[in-house]
């Protein structure tokens, strides 16, 4: 059985690792630590919630004990597609360096330049930024990277669905070619390996599980669902979705709702705090602030519901995510594993299930492809809508076989009563004359209405009254 105390870390780290309750490496550590330590290339292949961030931060520490940082030069960085990875990326580092004398950096959008500068001007041994970020800061002129012994790239296959590698390929053109790089992906995409085959060398290989596989511990279920009428399916939704929540029960501790669109993110928060739910939304648009409280609430077990746009669906480290619901099929095969993933981390059990409307079967299919199995089709919890039935034009009721229609009662009995018609008279039709009276106008029918006008005929005699 390996321990840390195999791999050939700093005794410093060692202890940190202890005081952070950590006895075995997971794979994917135990795999790329060696290379890391003896300063190699290392390319990382593992899925999400494997303790990547750990495989890095750690040889890292190590590798930086011996040295000293100079101004707006750091010695080492750590790039990540999002605020919240990079956040947490930091907060691995001050665990593990905490009895080391390393200084750290973050830059994320959403701070203030100046803080950032300030730090950056002091000098920091590991710097974390987003690649917009790190370029903004360069281009200003407050940052060199011709110090750099040490680059990072976590979740290299985000940055690709993000449009970053440009940015990627910049930085490291910025970067002393001597540098050691640590490449870490959950996927391997063609123009990932287009950018390995031309940044790294010779690395040592690190693959602990298939590509694009889902961990066992997740149990899995997608809830196929037909609106009763177009207009009414995003309410119907998200009534599926309460339903699907309240069917869990206890066992849903807490939750992940994952939606394709930011807008479509806060109307299900709205809707689910307007029925009572404790949820919260987080994603891109949201100041910086307000998500760190938002994750920092739910990571707490202060909220039961964070409802969330993709930017939450990689690296973020949440060890008691009991559920994920997808309340939209990802458009993206890949980032269904990324999704799921945030579950049954750390050898937990834990639970997926996807809503799927017509429209998104054929992403369904991309994402069954991808994981090579057929994901387990679950009842819904909504019976399907009645048929609504359809009233006949006229609003009358439909006739019953060998029923004849009826014409109302106009009260009418006291019109006077037509005279009789003679042989060719006019307006004769079908053998009946227009001389009928009138129906259907009520009660206060003017008698006049009632009366029959037909020419004079020679053989009708005129009334006496004249």
């Amino acid at each position: 059985m390996t321990t840390f105390a195999d791999l050939g870390l700093d005794p410093k780290v060692l202890s940190a690792i202890s005081d952070a309750g950590y006895n075995e490496p997971t794979p994917i550590q135990a795999g790329a630590i060696p290379p890391a330590l003896e300063g190699r290339d290392v390319l990382g292949i593992a899925q999400t919630g494997t303790g990547k961030t750990a495989g890095f931060v750690l040889p890292m520490i190590t590798l930086l004990g011996r040295g000293r940082a100079r101004a707006r030069m750091p010695r080492s960085l750590v790039l990540a597609p999002t605020r919240e990875l990079a956040a947490q990326v930091a907060e691995n580092f001050d665990t593990y360096a905490k009895k080391t004398k390393l200084s750290k950096a973050l830059l994320i959008g959403g701070v203030s330049f100046k803080e950032q500068d300030a730090l950056i001007d002091k000098g920091v041994d590991v710097l974390i930024a987003t690649p917009g970020r790190l370029l903004d800061h360069f281009e200003r002129g407050k940052l060199l990277l011709t110090g750099v012994q040490i680059m990072v790239v976590d979740e290299a296959d985000r940055m690709l669905d993000m449009g970053f590698i440009p940015d990627i390929e910049r930085i490291f053109q910025l970067t002393p070619f001597t540098r050691q790089t640590l490449f870490f992906s959950a996927t391997m995409a063609p123009e990932i390996e287009r950018v390995t085959n031309t940044f790294l060398s010779a690395p040592a290989k690190v693959e602990v599980a298939r590509r694009a596989t889902t961990a066992e511990s997740i149990e899995q279920g997608v809830v196929e669902y037909t609106a009763s009428r177009k207009d009414r399916q995003a309410s119907e939704k998200r009534a599926l979705l309460r339903a699907l929540i309240d069917r869990e029960g206890e066992g849903l501790k807490n939750a992940i709702v994952f939606c394709n669109r930011k807008t479509e993110v806060d109307v299900v928060a709205k809707s689910l705090k307007k029925h009572g739910y404790d949820a919260a939304p987080i994603h891109g648009d949201l100041d910086q602030s307000q998500r760190t409280r938002t994750l920092e609430a739910f990571r707490n077990g202060e909220l039961r519901l964070l409802i969330a746009s993709d930017v939450a669906a990689r690296g973020l480290d949440i060890p008691a995510v009991s559920h994920v619901l997808n309340y939209d099929v990802p458009s993206h095969a890949e980032d269904y594993v990324h999704r799921i993933g945030r579950t049954g981390r750390a050898g937990r059990q834990g639970k997926a299930l996807t809503i799927c409307v017509p429209h998104d079967t054929k992403w369904l299919g991309a994402i069954e492809a991808l994981v090579e199995k057929e994901i387990p089709r679950v009842e819904s919890p909504l019976k399907a809508p009645p048929e609504r039935e359809r009233p006949r034009r006229g609003g009358g009721k439909e006739k019953t076989a060998g029923e004849k229609r009826t014409a109302p009662d106009t009260s009418i009995a006291a019109a006077p009563e037509p005279a009789p018609k003679e042989k060719g008279g006019r307006g004769k039709r079908g053998g009946k004359g227009r001389d009928e009276p009138v129906v259907g106008m009520g009660d206060h029918v003017p008698a006049f209405l009632t009366r029959s006008f037909k020419p004079k005929s020679e053989t009708t005699e005129e009334p006496a009254d004249g």
